[in-house]
């Protein structure tokens, strides 16, 4: 299984976000289990939990784990194929954030449209490597910092400008022959607080 995958297509974005679906995806996500182990769990009909496990493969969200017989019955015990799933603006190609379109760098809009395209890029980049069976060379960086005033925000973002635009200049090739461009997105914003997620109605 892996930790977390990108969502491109349209109809597997579409079949993730049914709330019914999206628990059976967490409850697979957890531990394998079978349409009647899952039936107790989200109080749905085993054929209703069969016939939603079935929408949730045909879009490669969901895998058979294994097999086993009772009595003349083979039950079928299915698992996520993913942790979690991030869906991808290709699955609204039509409507994707394109933050090519203006620049604002003190816009949390145009930040949103980074973030966005950051996910799109990542996410062809990762499934374009998992079909040539190669590794993806990324790096992140994450971390929070507690300011003292605006005035030390507007500090440090300006420090921080200055930094990376510097390692830019040091380190950007753009006549050889044979490099790879990179892209880099370093964003600031504040902290958001966890919410608790809500139960389902059934």
């Amino acid at each position: 299984m892996l930790d977390v995958t990108v969502i491109e297509d349209p109809e597997a974005a579409a079949v993730s976000l049914d709330p019914i679906r999206a628990r059976l995806l967490a409850e697979l996500a957890a531990a394998p289990a079978s349409a009647t182990m899952l039936a107790g769990k989200v109080g749905l009909p085993r054929q209703k939990v069969n016939y939603h496990l079935k929408a949730l493969e045909r879009h490669g969200l969901v895998e058979l784990a294994d097999e086993r017989r009772k009595g003349n019955v083979t039950e079928r015990l299915m698992r996520a194929t993913a942790a979690s799933y991030v869906i991808s603006p290709v699955a609204l190609s039509a409507v994707q954030p394109d933050p090519d379109r203006f620049r604002d760098q003190l816009s949390a809009r145009w930040l949103l449209a980074l973030g966005a395209r950051l996910v799109r890029d990542v996410g062809t980049l990762i499934t374009g490597a998992a079909k040539a069976r190669k590794r993806l060379a990324t790096y992140a960086l994450d971390g929070e910092v507690r300011f003292a005033s605006a005035a030390d925000r507007a500090a440090f973002v300006q420090e921080l400008t200055a930094g990376v635009s510097a390692l830019i200049r040091k380190y950007d090739a753009p006549d050889t022959e044979g490099g790879r461009e990179h892209r880099i997105v370093v964003a600031l914003h504040p902290t958001v607080k966890d919410q608790p997620v809500p139960e389902l109605d059934h």
